[in-house]
């Protein structure tokens, strides 16, 4: 009787598990909102994912490549803006702000707005790119369908943007931890001023 040789495995890099990628989106997206863009590397999300780097550019090719991956919005605006912008104008100030209050107090949709936030404050490229998105997905829809000039659904976000980042980038107090509903009855005549021509 002769012994079969065992099958030789292939020389180089073991492949990842059917999961790896997902856990290295995981991994992007918590280190990306902790550290922002700049500061995030490539071998600290692969021991946040607790992979080889080598396995991280495999699947990405660059750290760039897995932000353009991690960095998913929690919502389609072309599914949601429908359902804010309908409705009596004189509230569309108050859906606006308890869509965003109500989305980003959720950690999985807040983790990867606060990452792109974190990082368009000191990179220009993604800065454009989340300049980009926002201003044809989402302000130029809103203020065409509200029929009011550009600039004031910009004035609107802009509030906003800054109210999240005060809210979770910063933490200011008391403003960190507000009751949702408190937070939409300060800011919803504010925002509404702003929409309303």
């Amino acid at each position: 009787m002769t012994d079969q040789a065992a099958p030789r495995r292939r020389p180089g890099r073991r492949p990842g598990s059917a999961d790896t990628r997902g856990q290295v989106l995981a991994a992007a997206r918590k280190i990306f909102a902790e550290k922002g863009y700049d500061k995030a590397t490539v071998r600290g999300i692969a021991a946040e994912a607790g992979v080889d780097p080598a396995l991280v550019h495999h699947y990405f090719s660059s750290k760039e490549g897995v932000f353009v991956a991690a960095m998913q919005f929690p919502m389609v605006p072309a599914d949601v803006l429908p359902k804010i912008i309908a409705g009596p104008g004189e509230q569309i100030g108050e859906r606006i702000v308890r869509f965003l209050l109500t989305m980003t107090s959720a950690p999985e949709a807040r983790e990867p707005i606060v990452a792109l936030m974190r990082t368009a404050m000191v990179n220009e490229q993604a800065a454009g790119m989340l300049r980009e998105f926002i201003t044809d997905a989402i302000l130029s829809r809103v203020a065409q369908a509200l029929s009011i000039p550009p600039i004031r659904m910009e004035v609107a976000f802009a509030q906003m943007f800054g109210v999240l980042m005060m809210r979770y980038i910063v933490e200011l107090e008391p403003l960190a931890s507000a009751d949702t509903e408190e937070l939409v009855e300060i800011l919803a005549p504010t925002v509404q001023r702003y929409l309303t021509v």
